[in-house]
């Protein structure tokens, strides 16, 4: 039987303990029998609820029921879906774009086995967790819930085979999966405690009375493996083994050596089984998820408070004004438990009986695109590497700018002026024309680059969009904006314009050494300043999406 097989039957046996699944996997067949396995093993009639990943909080937790409290004029209340899918599988599709706020407000309710509905109320809702992930290699369901799943699998990697063990009781496994989860770097406490429930739930499913290595082995595959962010060490790195004493002084003695010696084989056997199964590429990915740093390519501009347009974020009472939209819904919630009482001093009126404390007003946000600008220094001997470079870089950043609607620019400085080569687009092939022939070779102008950067800037950010700007220079300004003054004092009066608009830039020193000028320019920016005097297109682009 396969490891997804296993797994879930190993949930259908303790759906409480184990808490649920993150299944890595697109749509389609693989991902289709998966969950009719899981649901052939549950018991008939097991609740199953779909969780769309933009649901309203009232229908997640509970709220008003407008219709009945609109005819008895007193709250009544309205059972949310995780109190609806009590005992049963709550399923969430595409996970890996679920709001933190409402993961967030799932986890509460998997630890607490029940949630806080309207009024107070408490239900219960306990409920096992499947998070399908349809995200690309970057994308990942939030932490916050995949720590608090057992099982973690991966339906677009074949899982190798493993061999065949005996069963053999494994009475240290608790102490082993601890010592499995430090050396493959697991931080959580949870993946070690959920890796022995595995191993329980997998020798109740086989029918044996204690845990033996296979279900230990499985544990680890199920458990720890993907929760991995460095690779165990090898034999050669491990401390030798303790060489076993002449003449046991006594039973008791023999007894502890051999549990020594059958801990650590065990120990031996889960690592062994670990690296074994853990894929090119993704101790990374873990790294970077375990350090909280956020996936490249997400998180294009910030969301910003939208009066008319985006998606809904809440609501909030207050006036309408400056364009605001009304929640007629929850408008009509707030003023629904107030019926009796106002009909009783109108009774003249009919209806619903509204007021202006009841306006409830949409909360819309959207994420502001996103546009970079890359300023390149054209001038000298080296300006065509430095030119190609840039060039590569823009081409990627643009290949994935038609997902998130994003921009990117080109300003190019020689001579005595900069020129705006490729203005704010998304278009590939507009952007392959542009850059196709640039010029280089001629003086630094510093000045004028800083200040073409500062007006292109200030115009795309006035359209709401997030700005990163990001200059590739040595910073060694010889050519001024006007004749007779000295181009360095020239710079630092264009950089401290700039500096004033509270952009986020990005400085790249490009010169083979790297000198004092380009460090003393990118604090004067307020920049990051990056040392890159021998760098590609991919490591470039890389280097800016990091930063």
């Amino acid at each position: 039987m396969s490891d997804g097989a296993l797994a879930a039957m190993l949930l259908a046996l303790d759906p409480e303990g184990l808490g649920g699944a993150v299944v890595r996997a697109r749509p389609g067949s693989a991902r289709n029998a998966w969950m009719q396995t899981l649901q052939a093993a549950l018991p008939h009639g097991t609740p199953m609820k779909r969780l769309p990943t933009g649901i309203a909080d009232e229908r997640l937790l509970g709220g008003l029921n407008l219709g009945a409290t609109l005819a008895l004029g007193a709250p009544v209340a309205a059972s949310g879906l995780l109190a609806e899918a009590d005992q049963g599988i709550v399923i969430v599709p595409m996970a890996e774009r679920l709001p933190a706020e409402t993961a967030a407000r799932i986890a509460l309710a998997l630890d607490r086995g029940e949630i806080t509905g309207p009024f107070g109320s408490a239900r219960p809702s306990r409920f096992m967790l499947i998070l399908l992930d349809e995200g690309l290699d970057d994308e990942r369901v939030p932490p916050v819930l995949a720590e608090r799943l057992a099982i973690h699998l991966d339906l677009d990697v074949e899982t190798p085979a493993q061999p065949d063990l005996p069963p053999v009781a494994a009475p240290d496994y608790v102490e082993a999966s601890c010592k499995v989860a430090d050396a493959l770097g697991v931080a959580s406490v949870r993946g070690p405690l959920l890796a022995v429930k595995v191993a329980q739930a997998s020798a109740r499913h086989a029918g044996r009375v204690g845990v033996s290595e296979p279900d230990v082995a499985l544990a680890v595959r199920l458990v720890l493996v993907p929760r991995a962010t460095r690779l165990p060490p090898v034999e050669a790195d491990m401390p030798p083994a303790k060489p076993p004493p002449e003449t046991p002084p006594d039973g008791q003695h023999s007894s502890d050596a051999n549990s020594e010696r059958t801990l650590d084989s065990l120990t031996e056997l889960a690592i062994a089984t670990a690296r074994a199964m853990l894929p090119p590429g993704v101790l990374e990915l873990q790294a970077g998820r375990a350090q909280g740093r956020e996936a490249p390519g997400r998180g294009a501009g910030v969301l910003r408070n939208s009066p008319r347009s985006g998606r809904r974020a809440g609501i909030w009472q207050g006036p309408l004004r400056n364009g605001a939209r009304l929640d007629l819904v929850e408008t009509l919630k707030a003023a629904a438990p107030w019926q009796l009482l106002r009909r009783r001093e109108a009774l003249d009126r009919t209806g619903v009986l509204v007021r202006r404390d009841d306006f409830r007003i949409r909360r819309l946000v959207k994420r502001a695109q996103s546009t970079t600008i890359f300023v390149v220094d054209a001038s000298g001997s080296a300006a065509l590497a430095r030119l190609n470079e840039a060039k590569g870089a823009v081409e990627l950043l643009l290949a994935e700018s038609y997902v998130r609607r994003d921009e990117v620019a080109l300003i190019a400085f020689r001579g005595e002026t900069a020129e705006l080569l490729l203005p704010p687009t998304r278009s590939l092939a507009r952007a392959k024309r542009a850059l196709a022939d640039l010029p280089g070779g001629g003086g630094t102008p510093v000045a004028a680059a800083i200040e073409a950067a500062g007006l292109l800037a200030s115009n795309v950010a006035a359209k709401g969009r997030t700005v990163t700007t990001v200059f590739l220079t040595d910073g060694r300004a010889n050519v001024a904006r006007a004749p007779g003054l000295p181009p360095a004092e020239d710079a630092d009066a264009a950089v401290r314009v700039l500096r004033s608009m509270g952009l986020k830039i990005i400085f790249i020193d490009t010169s083979p050494r790297p000198r004092s000028e380009g460090a003393s320019l990118a604090a004067a920016m307020g920049a990051r300043l990056l040392v890159l005097p021998r760098s590609d297109s991919a490591t470039l682009a890389e280097m800016v999406k990091a930063a």
